[in-house]
């Protein structure tokens, strides 16, 4: 191979201001012979190497280059835009030491790289280091202006010291500048967009999202908007969505000059919670409401509750004090007393306070205490019953019946009956609350009790058939759970049937909530049951999880289990097939479109990705493509340094091959392609010692020698005419009108012959490649056994006797010794021939 003389630069960069600079650096080459011509429009193969720390430091990065030399003998690469070999070029940090750049050169193009050299970067290329430069002005020219379309944060600063992340300061003294702005553009942004958005995940009582300071008079946080909100304070837990404090002024004012100064609302229908709550520690009037027009100091309206309910402790004040001056009342409690209430009864002994009875009717429709509500539009409370005292472990209202009533309505026989008689009614027939901080077993809102072997502690019949309202609903706006069932002993802490086509029992999740729709959990660790168990009769799925969100990333089911044992069925999903058929498992990617695999199996681990095993004849893994995809597909990443595959057999006395491959098709049965740099395309090994090998460049090794079925030697030429007109057997001879191209013999003792055509050769010598049709070619067996044709033109033959051309084309005959010259003997017959006609016998070729 020529020597080639190479001189070389390197082009580079420094630009500290752009939006994102290119991770390439320019290389250039001028290639010359060793007379110092210049090698012209030439590819050139150049691997790079980036070294750290020295000229024979560490290789941080590699790759494979291809150019080609223009008129100049000049080659312009770029690196890192080529086949890379090791490491990253973009994770290089050039600002950690020297670096030095190592060229392997091929002028051929190829990897027999005969050219080197390693030179010191003296300058850091490009803008590769304004990613982390420490500089002036943190490598931004202002202002700064940039706009890129990416879903990612784009600028983020973590301070892990005690430090303010980001500042922004405005010294001037122009009206409505902003030291830090934050803009959104669209006209109808997603909900709940912010142009600036302050978030605090700290879980103490004292932590701020969003901190507004006003040293002057004016305000902490200012917000303004035409028709939207302008100050939005929101709390999903237990805090405040909005806290005005003050030490000495007002804690919140809230004016208006044409619309309402403040509305305070509830909107949630099942939030029992009060609007608003007001208490003072002082002495002062809680609150004190004046007008000095002719609207209302207060208006309460209500539908089913108390237009206005006050309750006191001191015998010195009124629970509530109602004035009307109007025309008149429907009904008037009033009183101007300091110890009493309007409508009292009050008992001081053992007696009752209200006491209503009926003495003598037998009818039935008398009624011992009647309160109603409700005549000539009146609103309010029929009846109400209350405890004042903490200690007092009495009931604060009892029913009770010795009646044997069993008649699920509201006319008779039951304990007690509640009736909201009204189609288009939203209050509840029964109201039951309880005001404590405590959990305790009976600290109920409603607490039924069934003490008998039989009944029920609580029922719920939505009894018309055309309804669609549940027979109960439990929602609680707290942290606590909605419904907690236990069963003491064998019985079920919730059975749920269904008669109809509905669910037996259906957990769901609104869109702005983010809980579980059910969560099943065993806490004794000697409970060996299923957390959950689903079965069905029917043909139908046992159980069925689908995400049904086209951008979902989580999983449909989930499976896992934490343990350090790798029992059998110790798995994160556990999959049986009891019957004759069935799978224990399938994965179907049922869109024809879709690219993602039907199963992943990954191990982080030193275990396998996926374990098959068939303990019958079946095969441990069936793979199948019914398309132009592979039915297995072993590969390693450019990271990776396992086996694409591995075929073992322990078992000795197993017979069978280790591995078996098939086709019915036209295709090869095996394709092997060594695509690396270096290596043998296939290696064979007997108790793991080497006894032949086929190497990269196709040559083919063997430690005890080769076998093969033909016997001779044979190499394929080109013949004079066509292909066709030849046979197994014809003697050969060199043409003399073509290059490299024998023809049939026609001439007796002809000094040109040079073979016969082969019928099977052994080994078959070729110039082509091993992809080359040489159909047109006949083998001409230059040594060995092979099949010839023969004739008596020189009289009988007979074993061991020396064969010559005769003047039949094609066809040997006895050479007689007398006349035979160097070149002209074919070789020796290896069997008799004594018929008149053109015949074959086995001949030792070897021509003398």
């Amino acid at each position: 191979m020529k020597k080639v003389l190479l001189t070389f630069g390197i082009l580079l960069g420094c630009h500290l201001v752009s939006a994102q600079a290119p991770e390439k650096m320019s290389y250039q080459a001028v290639i010359r012979n060793t007379s110092g011509q210049l090698l012209v429009n030439q590819s050139i193969g150049v691997k790079v190497s980036v070294l750290q720390g020295s000229s024979s430091g560490t290789v941080v990065f590699s790759e494979r280059l291809i150019g080609t030399t223009n008129t100049n003998g000049l080659v312009s690469l770029e690196i890192g835009s080529g086949t890379v070999l090791s490491g990253t070029f973009a994770t290089i940090n050039w600002a950690s030491g020297n670096y030095y750049l190592k060229t392997e050169t091929d002028p051929t193009g190829g990897t027999n790289y005969t050219i080197t050299g390693t030179s010191q970067l003296l300058s850091v290329p490009y803008a590769m280091y304004a990613k982390n430069s420490g500089s002036s002005g943190g490598g931004f020219t202002l202002p700064y202006t940039a706009s890129i379309n990416n879903a990612n944060t784009l600028f983020s600063i973590n301070n892990d010291g005690d430090g303010t992340s980001l500042e922004g300061i405005n010294n001037t003294t122009t009206s409505s500048v902003a030291s830090v702005r934050g803009i959104i553009n669209q006209t109808a942004p997603g909900g709940f967009s912010s142009a600036v958005r302050g978030i605090n995940n700290g879980t103490g009582g004292l932590g701020i999202g969003t901190w507004g300071s006003q040293n002057g008079s004016g305000w902490g946080v200012y917000g303004v908007t035409p028709t939207g909100l302008g100050v939005y304070g929101n709390s999903t837990g237990s805090g405040y969505g909005v806290y005005a404090n003050s030490n000495t002024g007002t804690g919140l004012n809230a004016t208006s000059t044409n619309g309402i100064a403040a509305n305070i609302s509830i909107s949630n229908n099942a939030n029992a919670n009060n609007v608003i709550n007001a208490n003072t520690l002082g002495n002062g009037t809680v609150v004190n409401v004046s007008t000095t027009g002719t609207g209302e100091g207060v208006v309460s309206n209500t539908g089913a509750g108390f237009a206005i309910h006050g309750i006191t402790s001191a015998q010195t004040s009124a629970g509530v004090i109602a004035d009307n001056n109007g025309a008149g009342e429907a009904v008037v409690g009033r009183n101007t007393s300091d110890i009493a209430g309007a409508v009292v009864g009050r008992n001081d002994g053992g007696g009752y306070g209200v006491h209503g009875f009926i003495g003598t009717n037998t009818t039935g429709n008398g009624i011992g205490v009647y309160g109603r509500v409700g005549v000539n539009g009146s609103k309010g409370r029929a009846g109400r019953f209350q405890n004042f005292l903490a200690t007092n472990d009495r009931n604060t209202f009892e029913v009770e019946s010795n009646g044997n009533g069993n008649i699920p309505d509201n006319t008779q026989g039951n304990v007690a009956s509640f009736l909201s008689n009204n189609t288009n009614s939203v209050s509840a027939a029964v109201r039951g609350e309880v005001k404590t901080i405590f959990g305790n077993f009976g600290a109920a809102g409603i607490f039924g009790v069934s003490s008998g072997t039989g009944g029920f502690g609580g029922l719920f019949h939505a009894s018309n058939i055309n309804g669609n309202g549940a027979a109960l609903v439990s929602i609680t706006d707290g942290n606590g759970n909605a419904i907690t069932a236990n069963a003491g002993k064998d019985g079920n802490a919730v059975e749920a049937n269904v008669d109809g086509a509905g669910r037996a029992i259906y957990g769901w999740v609104p869109t702005f909530s983010l809980g579980k729709a059910a969560e099943f959990k065993i806490f004794n660790t000697s409970n060996t049951n299923d957390a959950m168990t689903v079965s069905t009769v029917g043909n139908g799925i046992a159980g069925n999880f689908k995400v049904d969100r086209t951008t979902g990333t989580s999983a449909a089911v989930k499976g896992e289990v934490n343990s350090q044992f790798a029992n059998f069925g110790t798995a994160g999903i556990y999959g049986v097939s009891s019957g004759t058929g069935g799978y224990a498992g399938l994965f179907h990617a049922s869109n024809p479109a879709g690219n993602g695999p039907a199963v992943i199996a990954i191990a982080d681990g030193n275990g396998n990705g996926i374990t098959a095993n068939a303990g019958g004849s079946g095969d441990g893994v069936e793979a199948t493509a019914d398309g132009n995809g592979s039915a297995i597909y072993g590969w390693i990443p450019n990271f990776g340094t396992g086996r694409a595959g591995y075929f073992r057999n322990f078992n000795n006395a197993n017979g069978q091959p280790v591995v078996h491959v098939t086709t019915t098709g036209t295709g090869s049965t095996l394709l092997i392609n060594h695509q690396g740099p270096s290596g043998n395309i296939a290696v064979f090994q007997s108790a793991s010692t080497n006894v032949a090998r086929i190497n990269k460049a196709g040559t083919a090794f063997f430690n005890g020698g080769t076998q093969n079925s033909g016997a001779d030697l044979a190499e394929a030429f080109d013949v004079e005419g066509n292909i066709s007109e030849y046979e197994m057997g014809d003697v050969l001879v060199i043409s003399t009108s073509s290059d490299r191209a024998v023809e049939k013999s026609s001439k007796p003792y002809s000094a040109l012959v040079s073979g016969v055509y082969a019928t099977k050769p052994g080994v078959l010598l070729t110039e082509e490649s091993v992809d080359a049709d040489i159909s047109d070619k006949v083998p001409m067996g230059v040594i060995g056994v092979i099949p010839t044709k023969v004739c008596l033109e020189g009289g009988e033959i007979k074993r061991g006797d020396f064969l010559v051309t005769s003047s039949k084309a094609g066809v040997a005959m006895k050479a007689d010794m007398k006349k035979v010259q160097i070149g002209q003997v074919l070789g020796k017959a290896l069997q008799d021939y004594n018929q008149n006609e053109i015949g074959k016998i086995k001949v030792l070729v070897n021509i003398k």
